[in-house]
This record gives structure tokens, sequence and C-alpha cells, in this order.
């Protein structure tokens, strides 16, 4: 078997609902679907997610890294010699979601070609995820209300609220409003997404106190690094790093540097295999792991889960999963369904996320 095309996919879908927090706001998905074909005329799918204002990626740069640089030394090889295919993806730096998006193709291939579910390959630990789901910037009274709908409607006991916004007592309110109306028993924890100093940081923490607050993802831009390394220190919940560490020599920098105790990871940007090494890492030395949201699809949401169920550490913390029920459609054939609060793995080969192919073709841009 050898990699005989790869496409990339430009497409747009709105957002019903848009997502806003500190380091910016999605209103449509515009993503990129990443297609490997073989010659033996199996088809691996992943869907790239840009986030420009977080890792400078767009579309049209995953388009050209793909297109230009990727594919014409990619084809012809054999999928299964996953070292030799890395060794092509190693040598350009960054382009993270390219190549996170080009790994969980290639193994939606494999599994697809071993007739075995992708989960089962990376180790097969569990049959579904428990959700987590974010709340965007908003009064504290709505993100209450959004929060009892989604655990009313869907079971879901975990959220992340998004956080970094000034003044400071906008986020202390909604950290107060939510704890009152949702009751002991619903974990909330916090993402400012840079938004922060660490001294603000430390400010909020003193005066959400008491509340149950169980981490704190990225309180401000890890650059800082005697600030982060000080707010580490004193902090009473972990401090997790998520957009600071997308790839295993970032999660080593800053666990060594104490820019962070806590390690959130995501397949989008790193595929499975990465993913892998991440949490290899963070397995040995003893660091709790989170599965994050890139603000995804349902394809995309889907390989999170696929990952995620798949290993015991991914497992204990809810995953984010749940924010493709903010788009207004998707290109999924087969909706995902929460129920119970958790999303189930597809026993099938490969990933999944088999595409409908006339909701590509209504929104795919070129």
């Amino acid at each position: 078997m050898k990699i005989q095309r790869i496409e990339a996919i430009p497409y747009s879908i709105p957002y019903a609902h848009p997502l806003k927090f500190a380091s910016g706001e999605v209103t449509d998905a515009e993503h990129v679907l990443v297609r490997i074909h073989s010659d033996d005329g199996l088809i691996g799918e992943a869907d790239a997610p840009p986030r420009p204002y977080t890792y400078g990626e767009t579309q049209d740069s995953i388009m050209s890294i793909i297109d230009k640089v990727f594919s014409p030394q990619l084809i012809g090889l054999d999928p299964l010699d996953r070292g030799k295919v890395h060794e092509v993806l190693d040598r350009t730096i960054h382009n993270q979601v390219a190549k996170g998006a080009i790994d969980i193709a290639l193994w939606d291939l494999l599994g697809k070609a071993l007739g075995t579910p992708v989960h089962k390959l990376l180790g097969g630990y569990a049959d579904s995820m428990r959700v987590s789901h974010m709340l965007g910037f908003r009064p504290a009274e709505e993100l209450l209300e959004e929060a009892l709908r989604f655990g009313e409607d869907y079971g879901i006991t975990t959220f992340k609220l998004k956080v970094g916004r000034r003044p400071l007592a906008l986020d202390i309110e909604a950290c107060h409003v939510l704890r009152a109306g949702l009751g002991d028993d619903v974990e909330i924890y916090l993402d400012a997404n840079r938004g922060w100093t660490a001294n603000e940081a430390l400010e909020v923490l003193r005066r959400t106190e008491g509340l149950g607050l169980t981490k704190l993802e990225e309180p401000c831009d890890a650059k800082e690094a005697m600030s982060r390394r000080r707010l580490v220190e004193k902090s009473p919940i972990p401090i997790v790093g998520d957009e600071s560490v997308p790839t295993a020599g970032d999660v080593s920098r800053e666990l060594l540097a104490g820019g962070s105790n806590a390690i959130c990871i995501k397949t989008a940007r790193s595929g499975f295999t990465e993913a892998g090494q991440i949490l290899g890492l963070c397995a040995g030395l003893g660091v709790d792991v989170t599965m994050g949201n890139q603000i995804d699809t349902q394809i995309g949401s889907l390989a999170t889960v696929t990952f995620g169920a798949a290993h015991e550490a991914t497992t204990r913390s809810a995953g984010e999963l749940s924010n493709f029920l903010d788009m207004s459609d998707d290109l999924i054939a087969e909706p995902i369904r929460i129920s119970g609060g958790r999303i189930s793995v597809r026993n099938v080969p490969g990933v999944g996320a088999g595409i409908d192919e006339d909701k590509l073709a209504r929104y795919r841009q070129n």
C-alpha cells in the first residue's frame, strides 16, 4: 500500500452560537478537510481547524504547506512507515495543525486497511469519554442558564469557563454564580487563554477561594517565565499548559521550568502520534493531563474521543468534546450523540468520522 494522493479541502460552516474568549472569537468554522488516498482505494480523513490568533496557522497556510511541502515528499510512501512520514513532517517547524491532521488521517487510513477501530490500535482502554462543555464570554446569569440546559439535555456535569476578562470582577462573579446555581457536585474549571497577568490570576484565585474550582488553564503568557513559575508555586489548584505546549518538547520545557504542573493534550495540533508522546512523558512524570478542544467540529471531536478513550490517564478527567453543538451544521455523515454526559467511540475500522459528500459540496470553498 502506498500514499497516492493528499487533498487539502477548504470549507466554511457558520456557528449558530459564536464562542468568544480572551484570545479571540470564532464565528465560522473555516477549516480544512484532509484526505489521504492510498493506491488500493482507501481514504483516511481528518479535520484541520486553523487558529491564527493562537498558533499562527490559517486556512490558506494549512492548504499551502500540505500541497506544496508535505504532499510531494509523502506521496509514494507506505502509510505503515510512520517513522518515515514523521521524518518528513519534522523537517518543517511549526505548522502543528497541518501536521496533526495528516497524522490523524494516516491513522484513519491504517485502521481501515487493517479493519480495526483506531481507538483499539491506540490502546482500547474504554469505549467512551465523559464530556466537558466550554462556556464563553457572556453575562453570568446567561452562563448559568446555558450550563443548566446542557446538564439537563445532555447530562453534562463538567464545565470549562472561559475567563481572562477585565475588570476581573466579571469572571469572579461568573464563578460565584455558576457554583451557587450548579451546586457542589458539578466540576468547574477556568481557562484564561493568556488574558491576565500572573498577579491578576492570583487575585482571581484569592477571590474565588472556597468555590471548589479544579484547575486554571493558561492564566498568563508562558513567556513571562518568572511570573508564571511564581503563580504555579502559589496556586492552590493545578496550572494547566495548553497553547504553550503544542509539542512534546514544549511540554518538557514548561514542566522543567515550572511554568505548568498539568498539561492539556489536543489531537488537532499533535495528531495521535505526538499526543502519545506527550501522554507518555506526563505519565512518566506523574503529571495530570486533560483532553482539550480546539473548537472542533464533530470530526475533530470524534478524533479526541478516539485518542482519549484509548488510555486510562486521559479518561480520568472529562474531555472538552461538545462545542460542535454551537455549529449550524457539520460535515459528518452520522452525527455524534451525547448520552448521559458521555460520547462513545465508534467500533468501525478507522476513526469512524464518515463524511457527508453533499454537505462537503455545499460548504467547500474551491
